[in-house]
């Protein structure tokens, strides 16, 4: 389920301020992530108007504005002011007409500008509501940044999950999240992972119960979001079943419209899994960036048969 996000939410996190209407910044709530350029609107044009949009004004629209009729503009204006419309943005530090001010004010809709050119403030404000206002999944498992690296730990609950995040802290990596991660698809190839508030930077672990991973280990053992690179699925050993041994298996998870590699791995007594984990996060950095131990191992194999081939059989006296 999506966040709810109000203008005073916009304000704080895209350095916005306030011209005018600052008492309705808290009950005007943003409900779409798109922003939209009212270009149309001002020759009139009201037929496709997307009224539940952040308006954003920047030199082409305040220039045109500029050079209309005073009751043409105020008429515009009031048109654009509808009750569901959160807020205006004004770019470039640019001053608003008196028009938007008086539509604007009676309609109790927050009046914003900023310093920042159009783009720039368009490009802000879209990343912060696209991830504020995307669906999102609870899924079971812990979150820890290895290396600059997600991973994602799933597995049954008594698996271990927990206290091998803690193990993974102790090593010098970062918390995310504990037992519930709330994942969202921020764009076609990434996923971003964060833990609910309720729970941020706690762990469970079974005997001692909840500790609190920055008051014991300091803020840099912490993080508030990460995109999920690779998934870590912990097993329960089993003779009877088999695990991939080459690196060659190409295990995969679907979240959302976003394929995420996954590795299986089999918990048994006496491994120590945090450094098993750390180690995978590592060769799955290292394939990203073009190095693959099982084709080495390959290569190496066939150029040892080859060389063998050659020989030929070994005689006998």
């Amino acid at each position: 389920m999506a966040e709810r996000v109000t203008v005073a939410d916009l304000v704080e996190n895209t350095r916005l301020d306030v011209l005018s209407g600052e008492e309705f910044l808290s009950e005007r709530e943003i409900t779409t992530s798109d922003i939209s350029r009212p270009g149309l609107e001002l020759t009139g044009f009201f037929n496709y108007y997307p009224a539940k949009r952040v308006q954003l004004l920047g030199i082409t629209e305040t220039s045109f504005a500029k050079g209309m009729d005073h009751a043409k503009l105020l008429d515009v204006m009031r048109h654009m002011c509808q009750p569901e419309t959160p807020a205006f943005v004004i770019s470039t530090q640019l001053e608003p007409s008196d028009e938007l001010y008086q539509a604007a004010k009676e309609a109790n809709i927050p009046l914003l500008g900023t310093k920042m050119t159009t783009s720039r403030i368009l490009s802000n404000m879209t990343n912060y509501l696209e991830g504020k206002l995307a669906e999102r999944q609870s899924i079971h498992g812990v979150l820890v940044d290895i290396y600059g690296v997600g991973v994602m730990i799933t597995g049954d609950s008594g698996v271990g999950k927990s206290e091998t995040a803690l193990e993974l802290v102790k090593r010098g990596h970062r918390l995310i999240a504990d037992d519930r991660v709330e994942v969202y698809q921020q764009d076609e190839q990434t996923l971003v992972g964060q833990a609910p508030k309720i729970l941020a930077h706690l762990l469970e672990i079974r005997g001692i119960g909840i500790i609190d991973v920055m008051n014991l280990f300091g803020a840099g053992a912490v993080r508030s979001e990460t995109d999920i690179d690779l998934i870590v699925h912990l097993e329960a050993w089993s003779p009877e079943k088999k695990f991939d041994r080459l690196g060659n298996a190409d295990e995969s998870s679907k979240i959302f419209d976003v394929i995420v590699p996954k590795i299986s791995i089999p918990v048994r007594t006496g491994r120590n899994l945090a450094i098993i984990i750390e180690a995978a996060a590592m060769n799955f950095r290292a394939e990203s960036m073009g190095y693959d131990a099982t084709k080495v191992f390959d290569a190496n194999l066939n150029r040892l048969i080859s060389e063998n081939s050659k020989k030929g059989p070994n005689k006998q006296d």
